[in-house]
C-alpha cells in the first residue's frame, strides 16, 4: 500500500502530472519559483492569492526536481515545508513522491502502550556509518533484546553534517546526512515487521539558529510578545497564528500518515508560549488520536518540566485525552543523586532524601506535585498525579539530555557503583512505569554522548565559547586551561567520540550488564506486562534503612480466584552496606545477590545492589 499526507503548502504532486508549489509569505508582494531544469534555474513568478499565499502549478515539474524560492531582495530560500533538502538547509529543496515507497506493513496496527519498552536512539551516533540504513540492520537485535519502541531523536533537517537534532529548521525534511526519505520509510517498515513501534522526536518550541529563513520573509511565524531563550516565540496565539498552527498540526500528521510513525515525542512543551484555546499541544494530540491514523494505535510522549498532570488525563475508557505519557525527570534526578551523590544545579531539589524520593517516584510518578522547588526559588512545581495510570510515566536512568548536558558527556555507568546502578535499573524495568533505555545503556556503554553540532564558522565559535563558559562556575572547570578540556561541540572528533562501540557488548563487564537487562526485559514481557492494566496501582512502599520496598497491585490474578488481585513485590538495597529485611510473599521471579537469612529463612539479606522480586497471586496466598 502507498501512503501520503496532503498539505496546503509545499510541493504537492498532482494526480494528472505536474506539481503545485505553494508558500505563505503575507508581506512579500511577489515570490519567484526557481526550478532547476537542464542544468539551469528557470524562474517563474508565482500567483499571489488571498491570505498571503503564493502558488504556481507547473505541468512540467516532477519528482526529483530541485526548486527554491526567490524573494524581492534576491534572497533565495528552500521550501519551509520541504520534504527533502539533499544539499543541506541553505540549498534547494527536492520534489518528493510520497507514494513511491511500497509498504509491507499493511497489517500493522501498533501495540498497546502497556507493552512499551523505549530505546532512545540518535541515528548518527548509533552505528559507525551513522545512517538509517545501517540502523535498520540492528533492529532485529533490539527486538530480540526485548525493546518494543524505538524513539528517534529529531530528524528535521539541521545545518551541517552532525547535530543532536534540536537545531532543525525544516520540520518536514529528514536530514540528508542520515539518508533519504525512502531510507526513513524503509526503517519504519522494517521496524514494524519486527513488532517494533517507532516514535519521532519533534521540536515545536523553536527553530534552530542557522538556516531558518522564515524570520527574513515571513515574520508572522513569530510572536515577539513572547520571548524565549531562542528569541521571539513561534506564533501559536497572535495575529496570523492559525496558519502557523496548521503548519505544525500537519507536521504531526505527516509523520504518522506518510511515514507511518507510531507517534511523537514532543520536546520541551513547557517552552512553548501559547495562550490559544485549545493550545497547540492539545490540538496536535487530538489530531493524532482522532485523525486519519486512528485505525492504528498512536501515542504521544511529552517532555514537560512543569509536571502538568492534566495533560495526561484519561477519558472514561482509559484512553488519553492528550499525552499518552511524559518523560519522568523527577525519577531520574532522585536516582542520579542517590547513585552518584551529586547535588548541584537542579539536583539540589533531590539532595536531602534521594532514596525516599526515588521510592515516591516509583510509587506515584512525579515527585513534585505542587510543592515549592528550591531550584526554582521556591516556586511551586507540578500537579497531583496519583490518579494517573503508572504507564503514563516514562522512567529512565539516563537520556541524551542527562548524559550530553554534562561537560564531558559521561554516562551514569562511569559515575555509579555497578551493583547499585543495576539494582536501580531493575526497579525501573520491573515497574508498571514505561521504561526507557538510552542507546548503549543495555550493555553499560563506556562511550560518552557529548554535545555536538556543525554550524557555520561565526556561529560555531560562539557556541564553543558559550559551551565552555556554561561550565565556568563549576570548580572542576575553573580557569581557561580547565575549560579548554571541555570538548569542542563543532569538532568532528567530538561527534566521533560519541558513537557507540558495539564491540564492547562481548567484554565481560558489559556482557554481564547486557545479560541482566535481557533477563529483566524477558521477565517483564512474560510475567508482568500481561498483569499490567487499568487496575495496576501502588499498594504500599517504604524505606527500610537503605533498602527500598515497593509493592504494586496488579490486575486480577491470572488463574486465581475471580476478583483476587496480584501483587508485585520488589526489594532493592540501594545503599552501601548489607541490609536485612522481611522476606516478601509470593513466587520469586527475580533475584540478584539476595540470600535467605540463616535464622529461620523468614528474612532476606541484601548486599549492596541486592534485589529480590516476587509475584503474589491468589494461589500463592
Amino acid at each position: 500500500m502507498k501512503h501520503a499526507h496532503s498539505m496546503p503548502f509545499g510541493a504537492e504532486l498532482l494526480e494528472g502530472g505536474g506539481v503545485r508549489f505553494r508558500i505563505w509569505a503575507p508581506d512579500v508582494p511577489e515570490v519567484v519559483l526557481e526550478r532547476l531544469h537542464g542544468g539551469t534555474w528557470q524562474p517563474t513568478s508565482m500567483q499571489r492569492g488571498d491570505g498571503g499565499w503564493h502558488e504556481h502549478v507547473s505541468a512540467e515539474a516532477a519528482a526529483g526536481d530541485r526548486y527554491r524560492y526567490r524573494m524581492p531582495d534576491d534572497l533565495r530560500v528552500p521550501d519551509p515545508a520541504s520534504r527533502f533538502n539533499p544539499d543541506d538547509v541553505h540549498g534547494p529543496s527536492e520534489v518528493i513522491d510520497p507514494r513511491a515507497h511500497e509498504w509491507t506493513d499493511d497489517a500493522w496496527t501498533g501495540r498497546p502502550w502497556k507493552e512499551a519498552v523505549i530505546y532512545e536512539m540518535h541515528v548518527g551516533a548509533f552505528t559507525p556509518e551513522g545512517t538509517l540504513a545501517a540502523a535498520a540492520q540492528r533492529l532485529p537485535w533490539l527486538a530480540s533484546l526485548g525493546i518494543t519502541v524505538i524513539e528517534l531523536m529529531p530528524l528535521a533537517d539541521f545545518p551541517g553534517r552532525r547535530n543532536w537534532g534540536y537545531d532543525g529548521v525544516l520540520p518536514f525534511a529528514p536530514d540528508a546526512s542520515y539518508g533519504t526519505p525512502a531510507d526513513l520509510k524503509a526503517f519504519v517498515d522494517a521496524a514494524h515487521g519486527l513488532g517494533l513501534m517507532v516514535l519521532i522526536d519533534v521540536v515545536y518550541n523553536h527553530f534552530g539558529p542557522e538556516g531558518n529563513y522564515l524570520h527574513a520573509y515571513c515574520p508572522q511565524f513569530f510572536n515577539p510578545a513572547h520571548q524565549t531563550p531562542w528569541g521571539a516565540a513561534i506564533n501559536f496565539d497572535g495575529a496570523h497564528s492559525r496558519t502557523v498552527q496548521d503548519f505544525f498540526v500537519h507536521n504531526a500528521l505527516y509523520w504518522v500518515e506518510e511515514y507511518r510513525f507510531d507517534g511523537l515525542r514532543m520536546d520541551a512543551i513547557h517552552a512553548i508560549r501559547d495562550a490559544s484555546t485549545p493550545p497547540i499541544v492539545e490540538e496536535v494530540c487530538a489530531a493524532l488520536h482522532h485523525g486519519p491514523g486512528r485505525h492504528r494505535q498512536v501515542h504521544v510522549v511529552l517532555e514537560n518540566d512543569l509536571n502538568e498532570a492534566h495533560r495526561l488525563e484519561r477519558d472514561e475508557e482509559g484512553s488519553p485525552l492528550a499525552g499518552t505519557a511524559q518523560w519522568n525527570d523527577d525519577l531520574h534526578h532522585a536516582a542520579h543523586v542517590l547513585l552518584t551523590g551529586e547535588g548541584d544545579g537542579y539536583y539540589a531539589d533531590y539532595a536531602q532524601r534521594p532514596l525516599e524520593q526515588f521510592g515516591l517516584a516509583l510509587a506515584q510518578g512525579f515527585i513534585y506535585t505542587g510543592q515549592p522547588s528550591a531550584f526554582r526559588s521556591g516556586e511551586p512545581r507540578g500537579e497531583p498525579c496519583d490518579h494517573l495510570p503508572l504507564a503514563a510515566f516514562v522512567s529512565f536512568l539516563q537520556t541524551h539530555d542527562q548524559v550530553g548536558n554534562r561537560a564531558q558527556g559521561d554516562r551514569i555507568d562511569a559515575l555509579a557503583d555497578p551493583a547499585r546502578l543495576m539494582a536501580a535499573r531493575a526497579c525501573v524495568l520491573m515497574s508498571p512505569h514505561t521504561p526507557m533505555l538510552f542507546m548503549g545503556e543495555e550493555y553499560g556503554a563506556s562511550t560518552p554522548f557529548q554535545y555536538f553540532c556543525d554550524f557555520g564558522p561565526e556561529l560555531a565559535a560562539a557556541v564553543t565559547a558559550g559551551r565552555r563558559e556554561e561550565f565556568g562556575g563549576f570548580s572542576a572547570f575553573a580557569g581557561d586551561t580547565a575549560q579548554m578540556q571541555i570538548p569542542d561541540p563543532n569538532s568532528e572528533a567530538t561527534f566521533a567520540a560519541s558513537k557507540l562501540d558495539e564491540s564492547e557488548r562481548v567484554l565481560p563487564d558489559h556482557a554481564e550488564v547486557l545479560g541482566q537487562v535481557r533477563a529483566l526485559l524477558r521477565l517483564r514481557q512474560a510475567e508482568l506486562v500481561p498483569r499490567f492494566g487499568a487496575g495496576t496501582r501502588i499498594h504500599q512502599w517504604s524505606c527500610e534503612g537503605d533498602a527500598l520496598r515497593i509493592v504494586w497491585q496488579l490486575d486480577e490474578a491470572h488463574g486465581g480466584d475471580a476478583g483476587s488481585p496480584a501483587f508485585l513485590h520488589v526489594l532493592a538495597n540501594l545503599g552501601t552496606a548489607e541490609a536485612e529485611v522481611a522476606w516478601p510473599p509470593g513466587r520469586v521471579i527475580h533475584r540478584m545477590g539476595a540470600q535467605a537469612s540463616e535464622v529461620g529463612g523468614a528474612s532476606l539479606v541484601l548486599p549492596p545492589g541486592g534485589v529480590c522480586a516476587t509475584l503474589e497471586e491468589a494461589q500463592d496466598a
